[in-house]
């Protein structure tokens, strides 16, 4: 039997927390070869080597990569894009904050490639994503709303891309409803969240709370495995787990 050939892969943000990660889980899959690690032009360990790769800036060699995994800056994922759509390569985006401008640039780039774009890669998550439209629309509208997420101190966005998802779930099943997001930024949290669902008589909580940064890396390998699968096309997690109804 012939050997299944393996993704040759390509992380952005290669030496960031996520990009670490990534890296390492992707190292220990035998579906990926790990062939490129890129960061941005004036980041200072530019030129040094990560899990065996000299990490990189030229947008360019994402010609040599069967994919590309971009949790960077929100100032560069427009930008990964449009490379990835240049050379044809397929591409997963975890980076969040992203502006209406450069998510419109990420559609534009779908047109050519296959791309999952999700503010949240854990499938615990997605679950989340899922219940809490799933209560939007069948608890009564006598429910209030609320939501609560906590990161660290170095998240820069606020709310989070998934507290925002979570608003807009709700909102499409409750177009009138009111969503106050309490926002944290506290030590080392990787990722709290929570929706409250409030009555006069009772109050349905859900939640999720990340232990490790790994449930993000390893759902995103697993959308890199589905993307190269794929055709152009904007996709998101509900995709790549098969929750799409």
């Amino acid at each position: 039997m012939r050997a299944k050939k393996k993704i040759k892969l390509g992380v952005s943000g290669a030496l960031g927390k996520m990009g670490q990660r990534i890296l390492a889980l992707a190292g220990e899959d035998r579906s990926f070869v790990l062939v490129l690690a890129l960061e941005r032009p004036d980041h200072p360990q530019l030129g040094c080597e990560t899990f065996g790769l000299r990490v990189g800036s030229d947008l360019k060699a994402v010609a040599g990569v069967d994919g590309l995994i971009d949790f960077s800056s929100v100032s560069a994922a427009a930008g990964h894009a449009a490379a990835c759509a240049k050379a044809g390569k397929p591409l997963v985006i975890g980076t969040t904050g992203l502006s209406p401008e450069d998510q419109k640039a990420i559609r534009d780039a779908a047109k050519k490639i296959p791309i999952v774009f999700s503010p949240n890669m854990s499938v615990g998550v997605n679950v989340l994503f899922a219940l809490a439209a799933q209560a939007a629309g069948q608890l009564p509208e006598g429910y209030a709303v609320r939501l609560a997420e906590t990161h660290h101190v170095q998240k820069k966005d606020a709310p989070s891309g998934t507290a925002k998802k979570l608003a807009e779930l709700i909102k499409a099943r409750r177009p009138s409803a009111e969503v106050p997001i309490d926002s944290r930024r506290e030590g080392e949290v990787v990722g709290d969240h929570a929706v409250v669902f409030e009555s006069p008589w009772d109050m349905v909580t859900l939640s999720h709370s990340a232990k490790t940064r790994d449930i993000f890396a390893l759902g995103a390998l697993q959308a890199m495995k589905f993307c190269v699968t794929k055709k152009n096309g904007l996709y998101d997690m509900a995709d790549v787990l098969s929750m799409r109804k």
